[in-house]
């Protein structure tokens, strides 16, 4: 049996349409029959690259949202017929049956979980990759580069940390900022002034400008002055040079903290501090998927976020996804409906 799947020929190519074969799930893997899924920066990316693809052709896509359709016999948080989101990881496994740009994925347990039903699949597509992408930067140890908060939970806790997320309205950000709130951390990021307001509705403390030619000392004594005392370092979710020109001068400044990117980083930073580059497909955040997504999600203490902005239905709509998403998307993010 045959599927429907966007295959990429080689280095440049566009997206095309083509057969492939049904996934057969492991049995740690659920097969999941996706009726959204969304486009995100590293799809354009690897299109025009070639990073890390080993064999061409090949099938791409990160985030996916849709139904259980069979599960392994090592799979008991998820049933057929259960409403769920998927980050897939076919980079990791180089295999054509682990992506989401196709109409079934098989999608390892541990990065599947149940999204309730006051959730669209739209809406709910949209956070796979930066769940795990942003769960990296935060809870990885410092001593790598990363910025060590403890683990979310849902229960109130108390913490001492301090981490300022950069980018705060981009789906990293958004994700980073809900994240490291859940943990009881003083958040401090930084957007553009239209997106303020979505960054406070994710549980920001403070939030500033990156366009104020004062940005760099506000957000200084912004966190000098917080009363929680351990200044973690920074996830930047956009890493761009812009944007590391402010992130190390910041961490320069405060004199301590480590610098996290999810593109590669800077070549200079403080001797004081350590720098690392999120991989976002590994099985670091695996607990967050194991004990905090569903319940969260469920109780409304996770939003999944930014809003998505429908770009076509099909398939045939990835490579204008991807195209879309290179010229740049603000507070929105690109979503194909399968369904």
């Amino acid at each position: 049996m045959r599927q429907p799947s966007a295959w990429l020929d080689g280095v440049g190519h566009s997206f095309r349409v083509g057969p492939a074969e049904m996934p057969k799930g492991d049995a740690n893997e659920v097969i999941i029959k996706n009726h959204s899924i969304a486009i995100n920066p590293i799809d354009w990316k690897l299109r025009d690259l070639g990073w890390l693809i080993q064999t061409w052709p090949m099938v791409l896509g990160c985030d996916g949202a849709g139904v259980v359709v069979d599960v392994g016999s090592d799979v008991h948080h998820v049933k057929k017929g259960d409403r769920v989101i998927g980050h897939a990881v076919s980079l990791m496994s180089q295999n054509p049956k682990n992506v989401a740009f196709q109409r079934y994925v098989a999608v390892e347990t541990a990065k599947v979980a149940k999204i309730p039903d006051s959730l669209s699949f739209n809406e709910a597509c949209v956070s796979p990759l930066a769940l795990d992408t942003a769960g990296t930067g935060l809870f990885s140890d410092r001593d790598q580069g990363y910025l060590a908060l403890e683990w979310p939970t849902l229960l109130p806790k108390t913490s001492d940390k301090k981490p300022i997320i950069y980018g705060g309205s981009s789906s990293v950000g958004t994700v980073g900022i809900q994240l490291a709130a859940a943990t009881e951390a003083y958040v401090v990021a930084v957007a553009s002034p239209k997106n303020f307001d979505l960054c406070r509705s994710c549980g920001v403390h403070e939030v500033f400008d990156h366009n104020d030619p004062l940005v760099i000392d506000r957000v200084v004594q912004t966190v000098k002055a917080a009363k929680p005392t351990d200044f973690v370092g920074i996830l930047d979710a956009v890493s761009e040079e812009e944007s590391f020109k402010i992130v190390v001068a910041m961490i320069e400044k405060l004199g301590s903290g480590n610098l996290t990117t999810v593109l590669a980083g800077p070549k200079d930073i403080p001797s004081h501090s350590k720098t690392s580059c999120i991989e976002g497909i590994n099985n670091i955040a695996d607990p967050l998927w194991a004990d905090l997504i569903a319940p969260a999600l469920e109780e409304g203490k996770l939003k999944c976020l930014p809003e998505p902005y429908v770009i076509g239905r099909g398939l045939e709509s990835v490579e204008k996804g991807c195209l879309t998403n290179k010229k740049g998307v603000s507070t929105k993010k690109l979503v194909i409906e399968l369904e």
